[in-house]
């Protein structure tokens, strides 16, 4: 048996041990965390750093969790760590977490015309939070497309726009920071490379509300970017009979907009004599709908958060703990496991057994993992709650607000991650991975690939209840 024929036969068998030993939950959370031991290791390179700085490996660690989860929290500043390439590395690395890592590696196979296996199908589809392999690879083929364009598009249009508007005074600082507030709200990374955030552009409505619709395309979800794309491909098509979308896209698009609308409106009367009672109703209702927006995922702030009530802070983590639209860039518990739970409770109320909505009936099975996923991510973001309060100096809101930003992957702070000690950082760590990979991942992460029948059933009893 010659060398190769023997390296071939080995890869066969250990990819035969994987796939028969490991789940497909199992096998993406390991490439997470393998991308995140490399994105630690890029960021020690000098290459990527300014010369002389020394980062302790708790916080570069952190930082590499926070990356990879695209989240924007951080123990130190990055303009005076990572150089320019540093920061250019990190708008590569958003891809990889905002849009996953079988996402980005299907995009290599596609362009190298390489064949993808059933397996990375399964993989891509896992990853992707999707309940079904067929159009898998189209669907990211699709989304990629429209997310690369509206980042290259944007990011032109930014860089025009702050170039001739005096924002910056040379073109390459305006490219540099144009394409970097592009990439960063779409991918709602919400990173904060110049220590201001976008605080000089909160008079900008223009600005503002490109940045709102940019973190909207990031965080709707990419299953309703294929179906709106291919909406407007019908559209010009003329067909007779109407497009169907599904029950999905549905509920996605009607739980995000409501979520804003309900978050714009308890922000602007919470902070219209307070915090914006010297601006001008037109902007305190921009500046509501901004936060509304921002809190859901991307972390970018025109104020800084201790000037807002403790009420607003409140509302903040709400939203921040609820989070995008599933497969999309953003972490929480997801706006369909909001509304699934909201439906339930209304037919509940309604003494409705099956949960009816656009004509479909919404499967059982997914209100139970609604409900679990929803009580879980709330007992273990209170746990954390209650843990940081105890062994860190620092006032409850603030806690509060860092803990809904870690497991929201959203990146608002009232500035105290990088006080915190290394078992709180750690925790934060670990809010923001389990954020990105979602609750119910991290659950089945720990169940066998092969689960046991019992082969009958017990009776059931009735309990008293309430």
């Amino acid at each position: 048996m010659n060398l190769g024929r023997l390296v071939r036969l080995s890869r066969k068998r250990g990819n035969r041990f994987v796939a028969s030993h490991f789940s497909s939950i199992q096998i993406i959370v390991s490439y997470y965390i393998l991308m995140t031991i490399v994105s630690m290791g890029l960021f020690y390179m000098p290459f990527f750093r300014e010369p002389n700085v020394s980062v302790k490996f708790i916080d570069m660690l952190f930082m590499a969790v926070s990356t990879i989860s695209v989240t924007g929290l951080t123990t130190f500043d990055i303009n005076s760590v990572f150089n320019d390439r540093g920061v250019i590395l990190l708008e590569l690395l958003f891809q990889i977490g905002g849009l996953g890592v079988m996402m980005i590696s299907t995009f290599f196979f596609i362009i190298s015309k390489r064949r993808i296996s059933l397996k990375q199908r399964q993989l891509i589809m896992t990853d992707m939070n999707q309940p079904r392999l067929s159009g898998i690879v189209r669907m990211i083929r699709i989304t990629l497309g429209i997310i690369v364009g509206f980042q290259l598009g944007f990011g032109l249009l930014f860089s025009l726009y702050f170039y001739f508007n005096h924002y910056f005074d040379n073109w390459g600082d305006a490219l540099f920071n144009g394409f970097y507030q592009a990439i960063s709200a779409v991918t709602n990374s919400g990173f904060d490379v110049t220590g201001e955030s976008i605080i000089p552009f909160a008079n900008d409505y223009p600005f503002l509300l490109s940045i709102m619709f940019l973190i909207f395309i990031g965080g709707i979800g990419f299953p309703v970017l294929m179906e709106v794309r291919e909406w407007f491909t019908y559209r010009k098509q003329k067909h007779k009979l109407p497009f169907r979308f599904s029950l999905f896209t549905k509920i996605a698009v009607l739980a995000f907009v409501l979520l804003f609308i309900v978050g714009t409106l308890l922000i602007f009367f919470l902070e219209k004599d307070h915090l914006f009672s010297g601006l001008s109703p037109v902007n305190q209702w921009m500046n509501s709908m901004f936060y509304s927006m921002t809190t859901r995922n991307a972390g970018l702030q025109i104020h800084n958060l201790q000037d807002f009530q403790v009420t607003t802070l409140i509302v903040f983590s709400l939203l921040m703990f609820i989070g995008c639209s599933p497969s999309s860039v953003g972490g929480g518990v997801r706006t369909t496991t909001i509304a699934i739970i909201g439906l339930y409770l209304f037919s509940f109320l309604k003494s409705e057994e099956k949960i009816n909505i656009f004509g479909r009936q919404i499967d059982d099975d997914d209100v139970r993992k609604s409900i679990v996923v929803f009580m879980l991510s709330l007992g273990m973001c209170f746990f954390s709650v209650l843990f940081l309060t105890a062994i860190e100096d620092h006032s409850l809101i603030s806690i509060i607000v860092e803990v809904a930003s870690a497991f929201g992957t959203t990146g608002l702070s009232f500035g105290i991650t990088s006080d915190l000690t290394i078992v709180g950082k750690l925790t934060i760590a670990a809010l923001m991975f389990i954020g990105r990979i979602g609750m119910l991942y991290t659950l089945l992460l720990f169940v066998p690939k092969e689960t046991r029948d019992l082969g009958y059933e017990y009776p059931s009893e009735k309990i008293i209840i309430g």
